[in-house]
Parts: structure tokens; C-alpha cells; sequence
């Protein structure tokens, strides 16, 4: 008789980002942003744990009454991280989600949604994508740090990448936003733990490499990608600007989004 699959968030968060120094101790509000993260997390994982290689990240998530696990210094990718605290925090889920740690308007409804795509049992690793607004213009979806996604009629994804897909052939470019949907890929994942254990494993492909996405590692070594459609918001914090925009959506929404 299949059984539901059980389910476990982790939360990668580093001390030492280039662009943001301490980013997850920042205060949004009256918390820090790792709190933000962790709250909304709870809402919809029983078991939540923040993976991270700095003490001061530790202390901060014990004094909200979370929980955290240090992990090593030297990981490749929050995909990485994730791996560690699994095995460090003692987890027996059957699936892993990885909440990103500057995330602090993940959606409860955006969870859901990667848990519904592990009702299919073949389905390994899942993800988000959005549409993408054609209000934002063609140069938005120019951007290459805005990653976009495509995906089979099943929802599978068939390849990420920072540049433009699909190429819309036939149309002249300042037409393609009417001539078709494009899709763009929000930054969090579940996985299978077993898989977890495998692509963590994988040496960096050729494409990985080329378009610097870890997704990429997995599509390439033949692991199938579930993507799930969202509609909600999402403001990734990379930089203090970014900060700043936080602060005023917290602001437009009465301190509760």
C-alpha cells in the first residue's frame, strides 16, 4: 500500500555572502531575516532546521526558539549544505525541501506545491517557475540573472537557462512577448533524500559549468525535474537594496504579507 511521503525543510544560510555580509541576521522588520524564513516555513513543514557554518547564525536561530545545524564552510551549493544537515540533524524524511534562506516571503501555498508533486512516485527532485509578466518587458526577461525554465506537457522541466527560451523564430524580438508564454524559475527545490544523496554526489557538468546552475548537473545525469506553477511574489534578498524593497513590501502589506 503506497503512503504519503513524509516531509522535512531545510534552510542553507551563510554568514559570508560577497554582496551582503551577514545577510540572514539582518533585520526586516523587527526579526531577522533567517526568522522570517524559518516562521513561514513552520507554517506548513512539521520538521525545519536552518544548515549553516557561522555561530552567530546558530545563536540567532536558538534565541528565536529555532532550530539549527552547523555544517561545513566548504560547500558548493545550498544543495550541498542541505545534504549535511540531513544527515547531521538526524532526519528520516522521505523528501527534503530547500527553502532558500534570504526568502522571506515564502508562500505556505508555494510549499504545498512542491509536496503535491511527490504524490507521483517517479517524480525525484521538484521545483517553482512563474509566468513572466510581459508588463516587465523584454529587457526584464533579458536579464541573465533572471533564470528561465522550460518544461514538457507534464510539467517536467526540460532545460534551465539565463538566456532567453525559447528562441521564438519566425518573430521579431520586440513581438516574442505576444507570441508566446515564458516561463521563469523561482530558486527552491525538494528533493527525494535518497536523490539528495546522489546529485550531491555528481562531479559538475559541462553545462552546470556554462551557465553556472546546479539544476543543470541534474538534468544532465538523466534525473527528472517536477515544476510546479506559482503565482505568488517572491523577493530573494541579495544585496541591501534588495533590503530596502523588502522593508517597503512589508510596509504595503501591514507588517504581514
Amino acid at each position: 500500500m503506497n503512503t504519503s511521503p513524509t516531509f522535512a525543510g531545510i534552510i542553507p544560510a551563510r554568514y559570508a555572502s560577497t554582496r551582503f555580509p551577514g545577510k540572514p541576521l539582518a533585520l526586516l522588520g523587527t526579526k531577522p531575516i533567517i526568522q522570517h524564513v524559518y516562521e513561514r516555513a513552520a507554517r506548513e513543514l512539521d520538521n525545519v532546521v536552518v544548515a549553516t557554518d557561522d555561530d552567530r547564525i546558530i545563536d540567532a536561530v536558538n534565541a528565536f526558539g529555532g532550530r539549527a545545524v552547523m555544517t561545513s564552510a566548504t560547500h558548493r551549493s545550498g544543495t550541498d549544505r542541505c545534504r549535511e544537515a540531513y544527515t547531521n540533524a538526524g532526519m528520516t524524511a522521505d523528501v527534503v525541501i530547500n527553502i532558500q534562506g534570504d526568502e522571506p516571503f515564502i508562500a505556505a501555498s508555494q510549499i504545498r506545491a512542491l509536496k503535491e508533486c511527490f504524490t507521483n512516485p517517479h517524480v525525484q527532485i521538484a521545483t517553482l517557475a512563474r509566468q513572466y509578466d510581459p508588463a516587465n518587458g523584454f529587457e526584464g526577461l533579458f536579464d541573465p540573472n533572471l533564470v528561465k525554465v522550460t518544461f514538457d506537457n507534464n510539467g517536467r522541466a526540460l532545460y534551465f537557462s539565463r538566456s532567453i527560451i525559447p528562441y521564438v523564430r519566425g518573430v521579431e524580438w520586440q513581438k516574442w512577448l505576444d507570441a508566446i508564454t515564458f516561463h521563469t524559475h523561482v530558486g527552491i527545490y525538494a528533493y527525494r533524500h535518497d536523490v539528495l544523496n546522489e546529485i550531491s554526489a555528481l562531479p559538475q557538468s559541462s553545462l552546470e559549468l556554462a551557465e553556472s546552475l546546479e539544476q543543470l548537473r541534474w538534468l544532465q545525469n538523466g534525473y527528472n525535474i517536477s515544476v510546479a506553477l506559482t503565482d505568488r511574489p517572491t523577493i530573494g534578498i541579495d544585496t541591501p537594496a534588495d533590503l530596502e524593497a523588502a522593508h517597503k513590501y512589508l510596509e504595503d502589506h501591514n507588517g504581514h504579507p
